[in-house]
């Protein structure tokens, strides 16, 4: 219990004169060093990294739905055979409403009163990627009568498309406040020289946010190309006042573990341990070892995945070792680039908006703009992960990717090499190479509906008793409301099924229904 509280209970019980008395005790009390109220750059940092962590504890179970990897061991009922609990979601709603998005009218407020506009504008973009992911991944939230605390536990949902117009506004907002001068601040985080004052993203450089907010557009916009109004020219305006390099990427890199505590290194690492019981499937290794394309071995290979991992189908992991690192007692998963301990989580990068770009301008017949920006896309992922050197743990070294090399897959089969071979298929698996690990290809997936056509590695998954598993032959299209969505506001939940046309408790049939951005 909070100790001014307590005795400010106790107080009201006594006469005025022990008020009085009271009152000087309480003053005594107040800790200087535990202030009851924060400014901005003190809760910047922590709406940020919570903020990129929705997207991250999200991507502990869309590797499995995206088939980046799979479940080894042999097990049964796991997340690659589309077996989904609420749990699932619980971080990915939690991390949305109370460790991140709750903080947010509270440092707006503060920032708005000290006349602060960068930190409204930051605000304003972090709300916008935690609402643009979270609904994303589960559909219908709570937004107009969220952030209330303990005022309001049971919340109204609204509808993904009302959201999608929320995560629109708030990134326009934000690029204007982001934009006004230095001298708009009465304490400002920026000056001439950028500080790094709360902003543990950008290190106080604005015109980097206002990107951030365009490329968030340009990832919102082009996921409705199955919709009546989607515009591929209104995408690439967005993508022309989006990342210009990778110097751009909005991720947030892991420090050295702090005992007794992990959480500061890599969700996919091998201190935190969560894909103890993973490796590679056998879709992203096939695009990287010289099957998909014939005689052409990406420079990514060794990189993203171990040159030992052959890759396993999705259900079909035969043994307890299998696939394992030779020497290592580790899953070849953990001897990937992206499980160093001290990698980062990209939320999303200049690679991608590149590849948004090469689909939009495909879609709007642009054929040499798409293919400048699907090469473009391929050569700054390349460039991106080409770090080589070894890093622990694990103990894993790993080969420089030279421009020679990456020049060499540019000129490969593998590449579209003139505007006329420029297809969407050529442009999807690319942008699924890069993507690697990243939650928003499966957005990619859902609305290009898993199409072989285009993923041509991608697989139903296995069952042993060749039955089609709980989802009856369909791919999972959203994540089951958070556990404690289920326990604490019901009504809602019920409004989830009922908005879908599936009856409550019917679990597997409710993940297949496709999410309103989705639908034509």
């Amino acid at each position: 219990m909070n100790l001014n509280r307590y005795i400010m209970g106790l107080g009201l019980l006594l006469s005025g004169s022990a008020l009085t008395a009271c009152e000087k005790f309480l003053d005594v009390n107040n800790n200087p060093n535990n202030p009851v109220v924060s400014t901005p750059n003190f809760l910047l940092p922590g709406i940020i990294s919570n903020g990129i962590q929705v997207q991250m504890f999200s991507a502990l179970r869309t590797p499995y739905i995206t088939q980046y990897a799979v479940i080894r061991g042999g097990s049964s009922g796991a997340n690659d055979q589309y077996f989904f609990t609420n749990a699932n979601s619980t971080n990915t709603f939690n991390y949305s409403y109370f460790q991140a998005g709750g903080n947010i009218p509270v440092m707006q407020k503060a920032a708005q009163d000290e006349g602060s506009v960068y930190y409204v504008g930051a605000g304003k973009i972090m709300q916008a990627m935690i609402l643009a992911h979270a609904t994303d991944m589960l559909g219908d939230i709570p937004y107009s009568e969220a952030y209330q605390g303990g005022a309001n536990f049971t919340p109204k949902y609204d509808s993904q498309e009302s959201i999608y117009g929320v995560v629109n506004q708030l990134c326009d907002e934000g690029a204007v406040e982001m934009s006004k001068p230095a001298s708009a601040n009465f304490r400002p985080l920026y000056t001439s020289s950028p500080s790094e004052s709360g902003d543990i993203l950008y290190k106080g450089d604005p015109a980097k946010w206002v990107r951030l907010a365009y490329a968030l557009k340009a990832r919102q916009a082009q996921h409705l190309t199955k919709k009546s109004t989607y515009s591929p020219t209104a995408v690439l305006a967005l993508c022309d006042k989006a990342f210009t390099s990778s110097a751009d990427d909005a991720q947030i890199n892991f420090q050295v573990a702090v005992a007794p505590l992990s959480n500061t290194t890599n969700i996919f690492g091998v201190t935190r341990g969560n894909f103890g019981t993973a490796t590679f499937s056998s879709n992203i290794v096939k695009y990287l070892n010289g099957t998909t394309f014939p005689g052409v071995v990406d420079p990514r290979f060794g990189v993203l995945v171990p040159t030992t991992s052959t890759g396993i189908d999705p259900g079909r992991a035969s043994g307890a070792t299998a696939n394992l690192t030779p020497g290592s007692t580790l899953t070849d998963f953990y001897g990937g680039w992206y499980a160093r301990d001290l990698g980062y989580f990209e939320a999303i990068t200049y690679h991608e908006v590149k590849f948004i770009e090469a689909e939009a301008a495909f879609r709007a017949n642009n054929l040499p703009r798409a293919l400048a920006a699907l090469r473009e896309g391929i050569r700054a992922h390349m460039k991106k992960v080409s770090t080589g050197g070894t890093f622990t743990p694990p103990t894993v070294t790993f080969p420089l990717i030279s421009d020679a090399q990456i020049n060499a897959y540019l000129a490969s089969a593998a590449v579209p090499q003139t505007p006329a071979d420029v297809t969407l298929k050529s442009i999807m698996e690319q942008k699924y190479i890069a993507m690697f690990l990243n939650p928003d290809s499966w957005s990619d997936l859902r609305r290009l509906d898993f199409d072989r056509t285009l993923y041509v590695n991608f697989l139903y998954p296995f069952y042993s008793n060749g039955g089609t598993g709980p989802l009856q032959g369909k791919y999972p299209r959203r994540l089951l409301p958070g556990a404690t969505e289920v326990t604490v506001n019901p009504n809602a939940v019920a409004g989830l099924y009922a908005e879908s046309g599936t009856a409550l408790g019917n679990d597997n049939e409710y993940v297949t229904k496709p999410l309103w951005f989705d639908r034509p």
